[in-house]
């Protein structure tokens, strides 16, 4: 029996209400072009700031997929 292998992508999603939202956002876009997603983890999350105020939230997020042979 064969183990399964995974590929990990990073993205990065944005949100001018909140860090949730953007990385929701980042995977649920990924989840209509990639098939199987499994895991996501955030690895980073910052802001982007203009005259003094939160423009964006960014969240940097790893996300796993079974790999399929030939991509």
């Amino acid at each position: 029996m064969a183990g399964s292998t995974y590929k990990i992508i990073e993205l990065v999603g944005t949100s001018e209400k909140s860090w949730e939202e953007a990385a929701k956002g980042a995977v649920e876009t990924a989840g209509k072009s990639l098939k199987d997603l499994r895991v996501a983890e955030i690895t980073k999350l910052d802001m982007s700031i203009e005259g003094g105020k939160v423009k964006l939230y960014r969240a940097r997020v790893n996300v796993s997929f079974k790999y399929q042979k030939g991509l």
